[in-house]
């Protein structure tokens, strides 16, 4: 099978373009290096487009390639194939590890055995380039850079960040959303959610506990901030993080803003809010109930779907799964409708009026002057 497609980085454009204006000439060239390498690739797309090779067993199976600073093509040399000892090298390690609790989630929690649900090789190439300072999926390999040391670190020890890369492998063999305006930050959005279902995963956490960052760790001292992304409070992960929560901040932007897309990685603030609004509020291991709708509707969109799209079908599947008007459902509805989405009637509030013997009601245009005592519950007062 082969895919056409695009890199789909970590690191949102803006953040790297604002890195070309630093003080610190290496963080400049790093920033303009990883830009011009992204757009090459960008214009490289049949490059991507990889052959897929499934092994002829299902399971887990894993191969990470070194490519020693090279950066003229997404390849380089076997260092660790599945089964294989321990490399010296901690970033090897460190993205195999990531690779394995990427399989488990989806194996244990959605029944689905790897990217394409027949055990397809998970395969990544690190040490990539020269201070390449990001992360991306190129349609059949994770390619990973290891920064520049001051204002991107390395990636590969962020099990999110390698999770949201192969999420985005997922997507292309689910429904291939469009990687543009509001299918692209869907997209970036569903990787993010299952980047960060991955970690809670791996850490056992609920999702009270879980600190919803994606990339935390992955900046350096030169770049204030905690994180890539957050899905708590889109907006906050760094400063100048420019995401927003709600439809009401969303940013239009065109197609051709480079590496953005139409705001694939502005816009995915409010989906990803949504979601996590869900996973709170449900409580519990968010992978549970909150994944679990995300993961039917994963499989349910269609590549053109925008916001609305999603939200109604995150609202259609929370019924197909927990049943109609369930707890489940009505949180999904809220959740959407706080981020500016409406996707059902919110829960009316309920009132009770004492029925005395001396009442008189009327029904359907008939008096009923019979002693009815008790209570009942009336809706929209």
């Amino acid at each position: 099978m082969r895919l056409r497609t695009i890199p789909r980085c970590i690191v949102p454009p803006r953040l790297l373009r604002r890195l070309l204006s630093d003080d610190d000439p290496q963080i400049r060239e790093a920033a303009l290096t990883t830009l011009l390498t992204t757009a090459r690739l960008r214009g490289q797309r049949e490059l991507l487009s990889q052959t897929f090779a499934p092994p002829g067993a299902a399971g887990l199976h894993r191969n990470v390639y070194n490519a020693g600073g090279e950066s003229a093509a997404p390849s380089g040399k076997l260092v660790r194939g599945e089964a294989g000892p321990l490399s010296m090298d901690d970033t090897v390690n460190a993205v195999y590890d990531a690779f394995g609790a990427t399989y488990e989630l989806f194996r244990t929690a959605f029944q689905r055995d790897s990217i394409d649900g027949k055990g397809l090789r998970l395969e990544a190439v690190v040490h990539y380039g020269h201070r390449f300072g990001n992360a991306f999926w190129n349609g059949s390999r994770l390619i990973i850079g290891d920064g520049d040391g001051k204002a991107l670190l390395g990636f590969a020890k962020s099990i999110d960040v390698i999770a949201h890369e192969l999420t985005h492998g997922i997507t292309e063999f689910a429904c291939n959303l469009e990687y543009h305006g509001q299918s692209g930050a869907l997209n970036e959005s569903m990787s993010d959610v299952f980047g960060s279902l991955v970690k809670q995963y791996a850490l056992k956490q609920k999702a009270a506990a879980a600190d919803w960052l994606i990339g935390a760790g992955v900046l350096g001292p030169v770049v204030p901030g905690v994180a890539l992304r957050s899905l708590k409070a889109p907006g906050t992960a760094y400063t100048g993080d420019d995401q927003p929560s709600t439809m009401p901040g969303y940013v239009e932007t065109p197609d051709t803003d480079p590496g953005d897309w139409g705001g694939v990685h502005r816009n995915s603030g409010i989906p990803n809010h949504a979601f996590y609004l869900v996973a709170t509020r449900l409580g519990g291991y968010a992978w549970e109930e909150a994944g679990q709708i995300w993961y039917d509707t994963l499989l349910a969109l269609r590549p053109n779907a925008d916001f609305r799209a999603c939200a109604a079908m995150t609202y259609q599947m929370a019924g197909h799964r927990f049943g109609a008007n369930s707890r489940q459902q009505q949180v999904v509805g809220d959740a959407w409708a706080d981020v500016g989405i409406q996707v059902a009637p919110r829960a009316p509030a309920q009132s009770f009026v004492e029925i005395t013997p001396s009442s008189q009601l009327t029904f359907k245009r008939r008096s009923i002057d019979a002693p009815i005592v008790g209570m009942i519950k009336l809706s929209g007062t």
